[in-house]
């Protein structure tokens, strides 16, 4: 388990990072989320990991369309769970079929995560536990105009920077 450089010594954040934002860029990973009442999994590939406010962070972006944006907008946590280069069916499907339509236990496998409580998918080589710390929303007057243009059609990302309180391969 991951512990805050901090804290004591344990994996570092960014042990392996060039592997693991090689799968995550160009395959994807699982974010997972709980609100206590709901679970669901998404497919992402954009996101940022780095250091600030004294913590390792993901940073994962949720557009307000999605069915997973409901439910992280009342989570305390999220989980990334990353497959190097297995699972495409599953990331395919969670990348392309919404939680409001299809309930995606019946896709991936939810297992307990080991300290937060949204769940890890099952059979991913290495998972991140964040604590949810800050919680925004892309607003297009901050945004060039070719940003804007390119990637959004008046539906801007919520983001959500977790720090990393645990992280473990399989």
């Amino acid at each position: 388990m991951f512990k805050n450089d901090r804290e004591g010594i344990g994996v570092k954040f960014y042990d392996g990072l060039e592997n693991v934002m090689k799968h995550y860029s160009s395959s994807g990973a699982f974010l997972t989320v709980s609100d206590g009442a709901l679970t669901n999994t998404m497919t992402v590939s954009w996101g940022n990991i780095g250091y600030m406010w004294d913590v390792p962070y993901w940073m994962v972006m949720v557009r307000p369309q999605r069915y997973t944006h409901g439910i992280i907008a009342r989570a305390e946590d999220f989980t990334l769970s990353l497959p190097f280069g297995t699972m495409k069916k599953e990331l395919d499907i969670c990348g392309t079929k919404s939680g409001a339509d299809i309930d995606k236990s019946k896709v991936v496998e939810f297992i307990a995560a080991r300290g937060v409580k949204s769940p890890v998918v099952n059979g991913c080589d290495i998972y991140y536990e964040c604590r949810i710390i800050y919680r925004d929303g892309f607003k297009e007057a901050n945004m060039p105009d070719k940003i804007a243009r390119r990637f959004y059609s008046n539906d801007f990302h919520s983001v959500y920077f977790g720090e990393i309180t645990g992280m473990y391969a399989t």
